[in-house]
């Protein structure tokens, strides 16, 4: 039968990556190819996998990266965030923790592994306490949605008061 027209929706994984991106992708993945231990081309390649909802794939970019060079922040909190994607929450939480530990005054991954608690583990408490370290080093900080890191405690914390004791 005909091709079916390609759909509008967007839905994740069956949108069109951008041409230049693709080509991108294509001449960093030739690049790690000839020089594998070029770990600024596995990082580039992981961010461009990430930004197209391909999160295995950037994984094993990020991950690689990681064994070649130690990395910052910034990485270990963009690979939590594909560790979220993939279903991996211990794995997530391993990478936000790292983050921390290498900067201490990191907010991204203070911010990201609250999500992660609340959302994905159930851990109210482990949420509110990440988000309250992120709030004693801004206490403007947004959610990823850009309301109020501190009104979303404020909230949690009276829907735990209202629960019964266990």
């Amino acid at each position: 039968g005909p091709a079916a027209p390609p759909s509008a929706t967007g839905q994740e994984g069956t949108r069109q990556i951008p041409q230049e991106t693709a080509q991108a992708i294509s001449q960093l993945e030739i690049q790690v190819t000839k020089d594998p231990k070029d770990y600024q081309s596995w990082i580039k390649l992981g961010h461009h996998y990430f930004d197209t909802d391909q999160p295995e794939k950037a994984i094993q970019a990020y991950t690689q990266s990681l064994t070649l060079h130690s990395g910052d922040a910034n990485l270990l909190t963009d690979l939590g965030g594909m560790y979220r994607n993939t279903g991996q929450k211990e794995k997530a939480i391993e990478s936000f923790d790292k983050a921390r530990a290498m900067d201490p005054k990191h907010e991204p991954s203070r911010l990201n592994k609250g999500i992660v608690m609340l959302f994905d583990m159930n851990d109210p408490k482990g949420a509110i306490a990440s988000w309250e370290e992120l709030l004693q080093l801004n206490p403007e900080a947004k959610m990823t949605d850009g309301s109020s890191v501190k009104e979303f405690v404020t909230n949690i914390r009276e829907e735990l008061a209202k629960q019964p004791k266990q």
